[in-house]
């Protein structure tokens, strides 16, 4: 009994595989992330299983802020819709996001999964969408700490031309301004959120992940 329960979950650990490397190769996302990057997002998309999920959103701070690393996947026609610049926390690190934290005040991008609020509001920097953290002990605070996906113009590729880097936020994942209104009514409702970094203890233990 407990050899063909280990037979089926190794068939299915198979197919899940060869599923996912399927549609990274349709999304032609060999330029864009690594596969390892768009495999732990698709590894927590399963675990998280809502029926009526239709957009994944990959934020790939393992990339330098000066490249795009925003990805909105249309979960339903298998199209990558956005893929665009976004930003990471002043206390994360300036051309890469290397320190991350769930505290509130730490001013650092936080890894985990989350999902999208219904809802959007407008706030400091316009038209925002708030995130609500799923990976506990990694991103449980996003809601006291006010983690939104919103447009700044230090977002931008020219600010990226000009300075090297990206601007950064006290923790927010930023857009390019002339995006938000679109993204963030397109991601309003239950899209899941990715937030991927360079961090072992993340990949260790986050429950998504296992």
């Amino acid at each position: 009994m407990r050899k063909n329960i280990f037979i089926l979950f190794i068939c299915l650990a198979i197919n899940l595989f060869a599923s996912n490397r399927h549609l990274y190769n349709k999304l032609k996302l060999k330029d864009k992330m690594s596969y390892s990057v768009f495999n732990h997002a698709m590894t927590g998309l399963e675990k998280i299983m809502w029926d009526d999920l239709r957009y994944l959103v990959i934020i790939d701070y393992t990339k330098p802020s000066n490249q795009p690393r925003f990805s909105v996947i249309d979960l339903n026609n298998e199209k990558l819709l956005y893929y665009t610049y976004v930003t990471h926390g002043k206390n994360s690190g300036k051309l890469y996001a290397r320190k991350f934290s769930n505290a509130p005040n730490s001013f650092q991008s936080s890894l985990g999964f989350y999902v999208s609020d219904p809802i959007p509001y407008n706030g400091e920097f316009g038209i925002s969408l708030r995130l609500v953290g799923l990976d506990e002990s990694f991103n449980s605070n996003a809601k006291v700490r006010n983690i939104v996906i919103h447009g700044a113009d230090y977002a931008s590729k020219t600010y990226a031309d000009k300075m090297g880097f990206l601007g950064r936020t006290l923790g927010c994942p930023a857009i390019p301004t002339e995006l938000a209104d679109k993204v963030v009514h397109l991601l309003a409702g239950k899209t899941i959120v990715f937030v991927a970094g360079n961090d072992d203890r993340y990949l260790q233990e986050s429950i998504f992940l296992k």
